[in-house]
């Protein structure tokens, strides 16, 4: 059953209260802050407030998932609208966006709680406590206080790139109006803490909330995640994509923690991919050593998943079920889905391709560009919250789950040392929970001889291992931008979809121009022919247009095509580079009082 989780106890902390000036707190007395790291509790107490901001809509509808489209394997439509999420989905944003300016507000408001913590913490003296567990349990809140501070500016320096890097806690007389600090001397830096401090955290088991709190499994993860965003590319102000030059540095520390998380807490990892996900919606906590590290602990009234994220169900007031209403504002290309080898286990539980009805009957979804994210659906809930319900659901968001770190490891290995063993064996792991055990020798044992012939096809591999592991998780975006290819793998798209959408035109195609399903006779929802062109053996199966929903006669392609990827590629202000950092919002540039500009990036 769901916990009584850590954000739901935020609200007993008073001085995490907001304020206008994302670097200028409420005033704050040193007497409460000494009173409150004084002991256990209320410290914990002091630590939740920095948790708290994921139950803002920066982080559970822009951050989670709103925002981190377009990509390969994840998309959104609706250029028709100059709405704030759009301009974002179509990297042009202008900086009185107001999902831009919730996300920055919220990131720094969190980095201040974190701050307050770290300096409560390390001032209480209780890390230096003669009580064990009392020093444990201090240790552990300062690490999550780092751990969740890292995470924010890891986000601020994907969306904005340089930005001002505030470590300390606000008192009275400080200067608020800080400049910007290279995006790697911030990441460098937080990476470090993490370093410092993982050793002295505590396992999930050990934690109160288990997986649902900061704990080492994560901070491992995260030292190798931010070292692979730090050795990674990034966009200059003069649009282009470069790498420092000691990024080699930054994969041999990504192997190494990547490696210690596997070295000290291995685990198995679960052969039913669907139950992964299964257990967020039904509010289960995994076994000791699970799959998922951490996931955002939704209160049983928060959370957008299974409402803008997941398998479409159709509720409402007339209803005939108490499921209510979700969407997904990210679908699937139809490119992405016939990626998968038609043996992947992965491609029917990440691709959605039914909808449930207000009869709650499951039939194919309306068009090709309506794929949803299968991994979570609102009909699997265990309590129905009511037929008008929609937001809120509940359902947890995974942040890192294990098959990442083997894959952050099997890639930081062969960019320092190639395709050897340690990477294939790695890679091996992933791809045999993805395939029946009777497959492996064609789907694992041959795919890995034929990827491992060198570095950059092995490279290939792990992007493409990515793509089908971790589709609809959100997390594409991020890796495209950090591997230099974003606007590349965009055109990929493009050019990918207008080559299926002609061939299933001119009647060359392989793949299912159109799909043919049914309900069985055991109520299951069938399709006939997922990845192929077929002609139906009866009339019992419903015809649905698949593939040649792609062309257009006037257009030649369905404006999407062409339209929703474009300042991706070409119509951007530089071709060729995807122009992913977007302005400092108007309300932070007005505070800072002349410290901070939008300069360069080709900003209007």
């Amino acid at each position: 059953m769901k916990i009584k989780n850590i954000i739901a106890t935020c609200s007993l902390v008073m001085f995490a209260s907001c304020s206008e000036d994302f670097m200028e707190p409420d005033s704050i007395s040193t007497f409460d802050n000494n009173y409150i790291y004084s002991n256990v509790d209320d410290a914990r107490n002091g630590v939740n407030a920095a948790y708290s901001y994921f139950n803002q809509d920066a982080f559970r509808s822009r951050l989670s998932n709103n925002m981190t489209g377009n990509t390969d394997i994840e998309h959104s439509s609706g250029w028709g609208s100059q709405s704030d999420r759009y301009q974002i989905w179509n990297l042009d944003a202008n900086p009185a966006n107001r999902d831009l300016d919730i996300v920055w507000s919220n990131a720094y408001k969190a980095i201040r709680d974190a701050n307050i913590s770290i300096e409560g913490i390390k001032n209480s003296g209780k890390l230096n406590s003669s009580d064990s567990t009392e020093r444990g349990t201090f240790y552990q809140l300062l690490g999550e206080a780092y751990t969740l501070r890292a995470y924010w500016y890891s986000m601020l320096s994907f969306y904005f790139g340089d930005v001002p890097y505030v470590v300390d806690a606000p008192v009275a007389g400080a200067d608020f109006f800080l400049p910007k600090t290279h995006r790697n001397t911030i990441l460098s830096g937080e990476i470090q803490n993490l370093i410092e401090i993982e050793e002295h955290m505590k396992w999930s088991e050990q934690t109160r909330f288990g997986i649902e709190q900061v704990n080492r499994e994560y901070t491992l993860g995260m030292i190798a995640r931010l070292a692979l965003q730090r050795g990674g590319y990034y966009l200059t102000p003069e649009l282009t994509m470069v790498r420092d030059a000691d990024y080699l540095e930054y994969y041999r520390i990504a192997k190494t923690y990547a490696a210690k998380l596997m070295s000290l807490k291995d685990r198995e990892l679960p052969k039913d991919f669907r139950q992964i996900f299964l257990d967020q919606v039904k509010f289960q906590q995994p076994s000791e050593n699970g799959e998922i590290l951490f996931e955002v602990p939704f209160s049983l009234n928060s959370g957008d998943v299974g409402w803008n994220i997941g398998i479409t169900v159709e509720g409402g007031p007339t209803s005939s079920h108490d499921f209510g209403s979700g969407n997904n504002y990210m679908a699937m290309p139809p490119s992405y889905y016939l990626s998968f080898d038609s043996d992947d286990l992965r491609r029917d539980i990440t691709c959605g391709l039914y909808k449930i009805n207000v009869n709650f009957e499951k039939e194919f979804v309306d068009r090709p560009l309506n794929i949803s994210q299968g991994k979570w659906s609102r009909a699997d809930l265990t309590n129905p919250p009511g037929a008008s319900s929609a937001k809120s659901t509940g359902i947890n968001w995974p942040m890192m789950r294990y098959a990442d770190v083997i894959l952050m490891f099997s890639e930081a290995e062969n960019e320092l040392n190639g395709p050897t063993m340690e990477a294939q064996n790695a890679l091996r792991r992933v791809r045999e929970r993805a395939f029946d055990q009777s497959t492996w020798t064609e789907d694992v044992d041959q795919y890995l001889a034929s990827v491992s012939t060198s570095k950059e096809a092995f490279f290939e591999a792990i992007v493409d291992e990515r793509a089908w592991e971790f589709g609809g998780e959100m997390i594409r975006k991020y890796e495209l931008i950090r591997w230099g290819i974003y606007s590349e793998k965009m055109r990929e798209t493009v050019e990918t979809l207008k080559n299926l959408a002609d061939d299933a035109y001119n009647g060359t195609t392989q793949y299912p121009d159109y799909m043919y399903w049914k309900i069985d006779e055991n109520g299951e929802f069938v399709i006939l022919n997922p990845d192929r062109k077929i002609v139906p053996p009866d009339d019992s199966w419903t015809r649905v247009s698949f593939l040649l929903e792609l062309h257009d006669d006037d257009l030649t392609y369905k404006e999407w095509v062409t339209r929703d990827w474009a300042n991706h590629i070409d119509e951007g202000p530089m071709p060729g580079v995807a122009r992913y950092i977007f302005p400092i919002p108007t309300i932070a540039i007005e505070n800072s009082q002349g410290t901070l500009k939008n300069d360069g990036y080709a900003f209007k």
